[in-house]
């Protein structure tokens, strides 16, 4: 009898320890397939700028993309659903179809971006099926905004389950690519949110003093070289070279056929050279766009003065200004 509780025992522990071994596993794959879904690269690549994950409560210039989620998908809906409403609102955002009523009170419409079908569908699938990057601010606020002050935090979510990912051990193209987002993320902060508190004109301040330390600043941090060129330069320095005029005109093409645009990689013997376009959207057309229709006339004489010999004008949305050029060591 003695023997047979001995034995229940241990098979009770076994199947505990297997039920425990097949858990992990399950949240490893989940992990595995979240970081590897093409949604999660095209929403940092697309979104983040405004709606980054990391920024505090006080100092951002969009929603978090958890919050999007929150307000769009409830227990009745399906991922068709959601997909269909995101594609309906990159297509026309506006106030009266608005479904965060205090975001748009706090930071106003988005402005209307050409993104590829494909390219919002993909995002959207990859926000409905997995639990995405949150502030550590958000959970509280949204509680709090809800009337739910007990909190509802869901112990599995992939935001704390998702291990960091040290940028040198990613392959070459994805190393070069979160160089420059996180690059472009720090200058399109700094530079929307002068544009929402003070204007354009004191943007046009705002990247003419301080984009080139900023820019130097990234550089340092990820011990990488960082530069942004273009083929029609508002800054002389930022002229193109012709192995770069080359790519421009390659992600030009891409563009031009609808193709969702990836990271061009070089190697030399000691150096890792990677090219990532720089498109506009329609914020980019108040100092980059057609003078005296996008462009008023007070930004135009602004722009004279700073930039006696500029071109980077007469752009329409989805263009491509130029590319983030990123060096750095094998």
């Amino acid at each position: 009898m003695k023997n047979l509780v001995v034995i229940m025992v241990l098979s009770v522990f076994m199947m505990s320890c297997n039920n425990a071994q097949k858990k992990d596993f399950s949240v490893l794959n989940t992990q595995k397939e979240a970081n590897t879904h093409p949604g999660k690269k095209l929403m940092e690549i697309n979104c983040y700028t405004c709606h980054s994950p990391s920024a505090s409560q006080e100092d951002r210039i969009g929603p978090p993309m958890i919050a999007i989620k929150k307000h769009y998908i409830d227990a009745n809906t399906t991922k068709e659903e959601f997909i269909a409403a995101m594609q309906f609102w990159i297509k026309k955002p506006n106030a009266q179809d608005a479904k965060m009523f205090g975001a748009v009170k706090r930071f106003g419409v988005m402005p209307k971006q050409a993104f590829p079908e494909e390219t919002i569908a993909k995002i959207a699938d990859y926000m409905f099926d997995y639990d995405i990057d949150q502030p550590d601010w958000f959970e509280a606020h949204f509680n709090e905004e809800n009337g739910n002050h007990k909190g509802n935090r869901n112990k599995n979510n992939v935001n704390q389950q998702q291990t960091e990912v040290n940028f040198k051990d990613l392959p070459y193209a994805e190393r070069g690519l979160k160089y420059a987002l996180t690059t472009k993320a720090v200058l399109g902060k700094n530079l929307m949110g002068t544009i929402q508190k003070k204007g354009t004109i004191e943007a046009l301040a705002f990247c003419n003093e301080k984009a080139y330390p900023l820019t130097d600043s990234m550089s340092v941090v990820n011990n990488a070289t960082i530069k942004r060129v273009s083929d029609k330069p508002r800054n002389q320095n930022n002229l193109a070279n012709y192995k770069e005029l080359t790519y421009i005109n390659s992600f030009k093409n891409n563009i031009k056929n609808n193709k969702e645009p990836k990271p061009i990689v070089e190697l030399s013997d000691t150096k890792v050279h990677v090219y990532y376009p720089i498109i506009t959207n329609a914020m980019c057309l108040q100092c980059h766009g057609t003078p005296n229709q996008d462009i008023q006339r007070p930004t135009l004489d602004k722009l004279a003065s700073l930039y006696p010999q500029d071109k980077a004008i007469g752009y329409d949305v989805n263009q491509v200004r130029g590319v983030w050029a990123i060096s750095f060591d094998k």
